[in-house]
């Protein structure tokens, strides 16, 4: 583990950087450079700087993974075990993952932003209960009988779908990963993995611990890249027969679209919102403050159901509207593995400029900004928790993206 010295404010602030273990593609219980030799640069948001350079995957590696996944499926153990000895695997992994607790936080606190001591109370221990509670699910998978006219008797049997590709955002890497691979697992399927591009680096060290726990080759394949390539090539595959993403609705659109072009493969999709929170005269206001808060800078508003907007009585709106500027001004923008940080940096340059853009947008369309507004620090991608009052429901509706 290293650390890089920068400037931090008014004295020199040491920036710990995780030791980056893995950066190739993981397929069929390997990891490989991608069949293109490229690699892209993940970033830490602390500082801008480069965290490491990743194998970029596209569609040729794509067909390597889902053609190994395939093997697993077909012919390999896997689905062919007891859903007990499935369950006893996962749950391997879930010890293994407790066991390396602090590197897995380490790693999504430096190429994610997140708060290192929530990672480790909450990001990876849930990661882990998703785990345990499907690997307590794959022997309990049961169909039903059924009494049907005359002399006949009817049943259903529940069987794995085959290979499942996975597309996962970069704002909760870790629980994400587990929460599309988990039912997956359970059920017998294997899987092909993207994991967002932003945030790369703990998939990989799971893929590592797959492996460790004795998951067999082919069951999880992790290929890191872009979406209009890598994911791309997993949405519109002839040989996936499943697919779960999680994103924006406009990429959503483009899986579904692609599923439908190809071979008909069921989707799930969960995708972004723009979450209301509506506040009465009869609330207590120091709760509502403080609830709202929560619900827009936690994990620095980077939340599918973020509470980006906020509707409040008018009995009550002066008095919430000056303690909400307050809260806002007391949250502490920072080192994310500091422990009294309440908010790291936004994820990459690109959601950093997109989210200064849009508060130029709410100030240039008659906003009034009550706090907040602009970058926090001199480098890295921190801003400022930012109000805005006296915002026209076209604008709001306007931004819905």
């Amino acid at each position: 583990m290293g650390s890089n010295e920068g400037s931090g404010g008014e004295r020199k602030q040491t920036v710990v950087v995780p030791e980056i273990k893995f950066t190739k593609l993981f397929i069929n219980g390997e990891f490989v450079d991608a069949a293109s030799g490229k690699t892209f640069e993940t970033r830490d948001p602390r500082t801008g700087d480069v965290l490491a350079h990743v194998a970029e995957a596209d569609k040729a590696d794509v067909d390597l993974a889902v053609a190994a996944a395939r093997e697993a499926f077909e012919h390999g153990p896997w689905p062919r075990m007891s859903g007990y000895a499935r369950g006893r695997a996962m749950s391997k992994l879930a010890d293994l993952m407790e066991q390396h607790i602090e590197e897995l936080a380490l790693l999504d606190g430096a190429d994610a932003g997140k708060l290192l001591l929530l990672g480790k109370i909450i990001d990876i221990p849930s990661a882990v209960q998703m785990l345990r509670y499907y690997a307590g699910a794959a022997d309990k998978i049961h169909g039903d009988s059924l009494r049907v006219s005359g002399k006949y008797q009817g049943y259903t049997l529940k069987e794995p779908i085959g290979v499942v590709g996975v597309i996962i955002p970069w704002n909760f890497p870790s629980l994400m990963f587990f929460l599309k691979i988990s039912p997956a697992l359970a059920a017998g399927c294997t899987v092909v993995v993207k994991p967002a591009e932003q945030t790369p680096l703990s998939a990989l060290y799971y893929a590592d611990l797959a492996r460790q726990a004795g998951i067999p080759d082919g069951v999880i394949n992790v290929v890191p890249g872009f979406g209009p390539t890598a994911g791309a090539a997993i949405a519109s595959h002839m040989d996936v027969d499943s697919v779960a993403f999680t994103g924006s609705g406009e990429v959503g659109r483009l899986v579904m679209e692609a599923s439908a072009r190809s071979n008909l493969k069921t989707v799930s999709l969960e995708l972004g919102g723009k979450s209301p929170l509506i506040i009465f005269d009869d609330a207590d206001v120091d709760m509502a403050v403080e609830l709202s808060r929560l619900a827009i800078f936690f994990n620095k508003g980077e939340v599918c159901v973020a509470g980006s907007r906020v509707y409040v009585q008018e009995g009550i709106y002066d008095e919430f509207v000056k303690k909400a500027v307050v809260a806002a001004q007391n949250w502490k923008v920072g080192d994310p593995f500091d422990v009294a940080t309440n908010m790291g940096p936004q994820v990459d340059k690109f959601q950093f400029e997109r989210v200064l853009k849009y508060i130029d947008l709410g100030k240039s369309e008659g906003a009034t900004l009550l706090t907040g507004g602009k970058p926090a620090g001199d480098r890295g991608y921190y801003i400022e928790p930012t109000i805005f009052a006296d915002v026209k429901v076209t604008s709001i509706w306007h931004n819905k993206k």
